[in-house]
């Protein structure tokens, strides 16, 4: 890992939680990267996903479009978000990050919290928005702003377009590997951890598209059924958090223990929930083919190695994760209008086309699809630095 252009460490002065924000590099003088919240964040895990931000910008450069990539940046708060305190942390972390936010850092949600509670919490920290550093590099602010806002305001079907296009992305990455291996998508089977904003969305695209859902797991355990759960009835049924209400279960559903879903008899895994979740240890009890990381860092890489050394294909975070950073900055820069349909055609086409570069870069250089990535991002960044400098 290389060394971060900026690594600070915050104490919050009334509850002694601490709050990281590591930005790995600008481009043009401007940071992408999400603000995450939960207990046990640290550091290292902070750095790790500013320096996966930089490879997801990288991997979207297009010399043609509006869209200008950023630099990789991260932040993170050690508290659970459940926790009585965690609103006022929030709200105190931004206050002591807001010189950043407003020069060179933009963020919005990432895990253990939703867009508008960062928004609100930004709003009582006194910033006029959570990527105002990036309205300095807008040909036309104030029409880029209200094509967001109006962008942010769509919802489809009773989810809101940003809760709906990362999961979009997800599952295309599903579906480009399930294509490319000639298999029908009623014959699939997929396994997801987590139903919150992108894994609710993920189970919904492909249970839409024919997969069989046969396993998704929460805070609370794993909720099977082999015949395939009922995806619209579990989504309906979450708590803010993504925890699903089991009364809402249906007879053949059965409840297992948290990890599973790792071993329900799925060919596609979709860790999208918790970073670190596949190690040493229980990789081995993976049967599926294919393992498409809608978390940050869900795999740890000697597991990646390991998995790859049994046949199963990890299709890294930071091409199947990019569609919603993508959006917001295709939105934002005009490369899409605020409309649904366009949304997430784009998302589809720009994922499919990384998908398939990533996986044939990997088996020409007979390395792994995360391996391959990171290849293809290294031979961007210096275009991007030709083109708009560091």
């Amino acid at each position: 890992m290389t060394t971060p252009l900026l690594s600070i460490s915050w104490t919050d002065r009334i509850t002694g939680r601490r709050g990281y924000l590591v930005i790995d590099r600008l481009v043009r003088g401007v940071s992408s990267g999400g603000l995450r919240m939960r207990e046990g964040c640290t550091l290292a895990e902070v750095a790790g996903l500013a320096q996966a931000m930089t490879l997801k910008e990288a991997l979207h450069y297009d010399p043609e479009g509006r869209y200008i990539p950023l630099g990789g940046a991260k932040g993170g708060i050690d508290i659970d978000p459940r926790h009585p305190d965690a609103y006022g942390v929030l709200v105190r972390y931004l206050r002591a990050m807001r010189p950043y936010v407003e020069r060179c850092w933009t963020t919005g949600e990432d895990l253990g919290l939703t867009q508008d509670r960062v928004a609100q919490a930004a709003a009582e920290a006194g910033l006029t928005s959570t990527i105002q550093a990036v309205y300095p590099l807008l040909d036309d602010e104030r029409a880029a702003r209200a094509r967001l806002a109006d962008a942010l305001a769509i919802e489809v079907e009773g989810f809101g377009l940003d809760e709906l296009v990362g999961g979009c992305g997800v599952a295309e990455s599903v579906l480009t590997v399930l294509d490319r291996e000639g298999t029908p998508y009623r014959e699939a089977r997929a396994a997801v951890q987590g139903l919150g904003t992108m894994g609710g969305a993920t189970a919904r695209f492909l249970a839409r598209a024919g997969l069989r859902i046969v396993a998704v797991a929460d805070v609370a355990g794993t909720i099977a059924n082999p015949a395939g759960l009922d995806v619209e009835a579990l989504l309906a049924a979450r708590d803010a958090h993504g925890t699903v209400d089991r009364a809402a279960l249906r007879p053949g559903d059965v409840e297992l223990s948290g990890d599973a879903w790792l071993e329900r008899g799925a060919d596609v895994l979709v860790p999208a929930a918790v970073s670190y979740c596949i190690d040493v240890s229980n990789q081995a009890r993976i049967t599926a083919r294919y393992i498409a990381e809608a978390a940050n860092l869900p795999v740890l890489p000697v597991a990646d190695a390991l998995l790859a050394g049994r046949g199963v294909t990890v299709l890294p975070d930071v091409v199947v994760g990019s569609g919603t950073n993508a959006w917001w900055w295709w939105t934002l820069f005009g490369d899409v209008r605020a409309h649904a349909d366009e949304a997430f055609a784009k998302v589809r086409q720009a994922t499919r086309r990384l998908v398939t570069e990533t996986l044939d870069r990997a088996q020409s250089d007979g390395t792994t699809p995360r391996m391959a990535a990171r290849a293809v991002a290294a031979e961007r960044l210096p275009l991007m630095a030709e083109q708009f400098g560091r």
